[in-house]
């Protein structure tokens, strides 16, 4: 088995009984943004997400997505300035251990663990119900959106078993067809000057203040989700420190970008019927308009589209879980043998198999006794908000490292407290909003959804209990929590 050391260096010395467990890979930035940016599947929250938000935002949504970027560039400021000086591939984990100390730390590797899980398990629900839609409109057969999410399960659980650049390529190509999809809407709208010639308004303050401000910036800041997965792969990239930090700031502009011009064209093609669209027909808002705009044959264009972003997303969705495990695997908190890395394709397999079992017998008790479109918007909304919240506590846990070890020589204050600080006000605001009005993304009556919170926090406990146990009876376990780094013959 390769060993790899913090430079990526691969050591092939077969003589060493020990070896640090290291993945390892050569992912360049365009392969890293790409890889993220599937996680946040633009077609599907172009046709999906942004017509919620403008539901609710009206045309003041275009300003609130240019403000969630700016939140979320200041956020990626602290994370990828705390990513050079806590070299760890823990991301989250890492973070918050090594800022908050490894108890919170290990609640918010199970958190993480857990709202990811329930995000792919929406998605591989909302993967099935688009490809229902899709044979169905094109060949009028009616077709099991469940078979269509198994399916779609197997063959994610197939290429996770293999290396990164394996799906990296995938994404690529994913990511490409999809995105040029969106530019060529934005393209045909503005182009044609929308359906009443282009304003300014959308994107001023005065706009967004017509709307509901809180619910509209939460919706914003969903679509964004992602990026923040660029830390996990800090073995599997060349040159870390110059690649996560590009990637990382990278993402968060192609998605600003592409996310703000794309709701403006999505305004401006209904024009003064914009808002009440988006109430009535969010989820025909999109297709429609690329129908009119573009060509009739680009809405069922549109429909294939969708159907690949979802299916890139929970691909990168499935690498991003497998990475927390195989993680927490090393730090000894899960079985040692999900630390296994396998000789051939240096890809974290084991974990990787066990996230797939884990995923399709979560699915199972919910598939086919409860409506596909309830069942997607309950679990991914339920992932959604424990990921904001740990984004927030990582702004957090930027803050309090820098204040404890000190600003290194050369690196701003701005960078090291006022980013993180104001993104983490925003960020955490942003989950308490949440918390309080769950039936904004879960749906039902208010307070019907409260056992939301204390399954979440319940799951963050059980964390720092373990952390807890281990820091009294295990004290070599509890050095490890956070490290990522072991030091056991894992060849197979």
């Amino acid at each position: 088995m390769s060993e790899v050391d913090t430079g990526n260096d691969v050591d092939r010395s077969a003589s060493e009984k020990s070896r640090n467990v290291r993945l390892i890979g050569s992912m360049g930035v365009p392969a890293l943004v790409l890889t993220v940016l599937a996680f946040s599947a633009p077609m599907s929250v172009v046709e999906g997400f942004l017509p919620l938000a403008i539901g609710f935002g009206g045309p003041g949504a275009v300003f609130a997505v240019l403000i969630t970027t700016i939140v979320l560039l200041l956020f990626a400021s602290g994370y990828v300035t705390m990513a050079r000086h806590v070299p760890k591939p823990g991301a989250f984990y890492a973070f918050i251990s090594a800022g908050l100390g490894k108890i919170t730390g290990l609640g918010a590797a199970f958190l993480a663990v857990f709202g990811y899980m329930c995000v792919i398990g929406g998605s591989f629900i909302f993967l099935g119900l688009n490809i229902e839609n899709l044979i169905e409109s094109m060949v009028g057969i009616h077709s099991s959106w469940v078979f269509w999410a198994v399916f779609g399960w197997a063959v994610v659980g197939v290429l996770g078993y293999f290396h990164i650049e394996l799906s990296a390529k995938i994404l690529s190509v994913a990511m490409v067809f999809e995105v040029l999809i969106v530019v060529i809407f934005n393209c045909f709208v503005l182009g044609k000057g929308g359906a009443e010639g282009l304003q300014i308004s959308p994107f001023t303050p005065s706009a967004f203040s017509q709307g509901n401000m809180a619910t509209t910036l939460l919706f914003a800041i969903l679509v964004f989700m992602g990026f923040e997965a660029t830390a996990l792969f800090r073995d599997e990239v060349r040159e870390p420190n110059k690649t996560i930090p590009r990637a990382t700031y990278g993402a968060v502009l192609f998605i600003g970008v592409l996310y703000t011009f794309s709701t403006y064209s999505l305004v401006s093609a209904y024009g003064v019927d914009a808002w009440e669209v988006a109430k009535n027909r969010p989820t025909e808002m999109f297709a429609q308009a690329a129908g009119h705009f573009v060509a009739p044959v680009f809405t069922q264009i549109a429909y294939v589209s969708v159907v690949i972003s979802i299916f890139a997303a929970v691909l990168a969705i499935h690498n991003v879980i497998s990475r927390y495990v195989f993680s927490l695997a090393v730090d000894k908190v899960l079985p040692r043998s999900l630390a296994k890395i396998h000789k051939k394709h240096c890809s974290p397999y084991i974990a990787s198999l066990v996230v797939s079992v884990v995923v399709g017998l979560a699915m199972i008790p919910g598939l086919g006794s409860i409506p596909g479109e309830v069942l997607y918007g309950v679990v991914t909304g339920i992932g959604a908000i424990a990921v904001i919240f740990l984004m927030g506590l990582v702004s957090c846990a930027v803050v309090a490292w820098f204040l404890i070890n000190g600003t290194p020589k050369g690196v701003s204050k701005f960078k090291t407290f006022w980013a993180p600080g104001f993104s983490a006000i925003m960020l955490i605001g942003t989950t308490i909003f949440a918390c309080v009005h769950l039936e904004v993304i879960l749906g039902g009556e208010p307070s019907q959804n409260d056992w939301v919170i204390v399954m979440m926090a319940g799951v963050f406990m059980l964390g720092v209990i373990i952390a807890t146990y281990f820091r009294c009876f295990k004290p070599s376990n509890y050095t490890a929590l956070g490290s990522a780094v072991d030091v056991i013959d894992n060849a197979v």
